[in-house]
């Protein structure tokens, strides 16, 4: 049995007087992030070790106590080699390309409002009273209140580990807690759960059950009408307002998949089964679409539903197999037999030699279970003599 590390989020309720040195503190780190930030790329000094020789006693003059002083240098150090990663990754462009050139000419800043790491020395939890005592530029403040939801509350209370991030989101503190977690060993299969994942239907299970997307489809459709309308204005304002706009379909789309993940995994570990996923790795290159189709297909969270089921399954000890994807929309699963014409619109599907009709992507989940079942035979067979 393994640790693995789940984040816990819960809500601050400060007071306004709170409130106001939270924010103060916020700035002066990040104040001190972009001066060591400065020195850091100046210097071409990345190592934690030597960057701490270098700004600490600057640090601790400027009003940083001892702990905020080196979360704010390791925060710089993990910045860069976030940075470095992405360069190495290809995700900021080609060598001498305008985005690339950007991000390797100049020092990485950071926002007033960033968010700043806590350790134990700096933040402190009582779980009962549901009240933190934390560390400001201003004096240390106590009982500063926080909520959340009852099962997080119980996470953070028994598994909380190692650091602790403060954070201002649209007007709300939040506290972003590390929790260990031991991961349960998986379970026998009596069976498999397969899941097609798709664009009209997010998830569509082999027991018939569909998750549609048409909800998401219709907010995202929203959203791009109010791109269009704020890419239109060119200004700074309407900027800002479609980077907010960005991150709120980001965290809309992810509370849709982890609703759509923790259904399925609860049926899976109810009824004993374990889950099949397609693998849909390079999906994006093997398939041909229309020009209107490829924004939404491009940008669609098949990866990160696939992510939110398997990570969900291994907290419930539930086992999940990923199979090959390749016909599984064009496969009768009745006959066996494999043709285009066997699926001749979206959402129906029927075979040209057995005659077998039903949801197209029922079937494809049908498909997947059915892989699942011949792989997991093959893994536990008892090796040759």
């Amino acid at each position: 049995m393994r640790n693995v590390k789940v984040v816990v989020q819960v809500k601050l309720l400060p007071t306004p007087a709170q409130a106001a040195a939270l924010a103060a503190t916020l700035r002066g780190c990040n104040t001190a992030a972009d001066r060591v930030s400065v020195v850091a790329f100046e210097r071409k000094v990345f190592s934690r070790n030597d960057l701490h020789r270098l700004v600490y006693p600057e640090l601790r003059a400027g009003g940083l106590g001892a702990q905020a002083a080196v979360r704010t240098i390791k925060k710089v150090v993990d910045a860069y080699t976030t940075l470095r990663a992405n360069l190495r990754a290809g995700n900021l462009g080609r060598a001498g390309s305008r985005r690339r050139v950007k991000a390797e000419s100049k020092p990485i800043t950071f926002r007033p409002d960033s968010a700043q790491p806590f350790d134990d020395r700096m933040l402190s939890w009582k779980y009962d009273a549901r009240t933190v005592s934390i560390w400001t530029t201003t004096g240390r403040l106590k009982d500063i209140r926080f909520t959340g939801h009852p099962d997080q509350l119980t996470l953070l209370a028994r598994h909380r580990q190692g650091e602790s991030d403060l954070i201002w989101r649209n007007g709300t503190w939040l506290l972003i807690a590390t929790c260990e977690v031991a991961e349960p060993e998986a379970f026998e299969p009596v069976d498999w759960v397969g899941v097609d994942r798709g664009i009209v239907n997010l998830a569509t299970t082999s027991d018939a059950v569909n998750f549609s997307g048409r909800g998401l489809s219709r907010y995202r459709r929203w959203q791009a009408r109010k791109r269009q309308e704020l890419q239109a204005k060119r200004t700074k304002s309407a900027t800002r307002l479609l980077k907010r706009l960005a991150r709120r379909e980001s965290r809309y789309a992810r509370q849709v998949n982890h609703t759509v993940g923790k259904e399925v995994v609860a049926v899976a570990q109810r009824t004993g089964r374990g889950i099949a996923l397609e693998e849909l790795g390079g999906i994006r290159d093997r398939v041909r679409l229309r020009r209107d189709q490829r924004a939404t297909h491009t940008s669609w969270p098949f990866h990160h539903l696939g992510e939110v089921l398997a990570y969900k399954a291994r907290r419930a000890g539930v086992p999940v197999v990923v199979v090959d994807a390749h016909y599984t929309s064009q496969t009768c699963p009745r006959c066996g037999h494999v043709a285009r014409a066997n699926r001749s619109d979206r959402d129906r599907f029927l075979c040209c030699r057995c005659g077998l009709a039903g949801p197209a992507d029922v079937v494809a989940a049908v498909n997947v279970r059915d892989r699942a079942r011949r792989a997991w035979v093959l893994v536990n067979a008892p090796a040759p003599a």
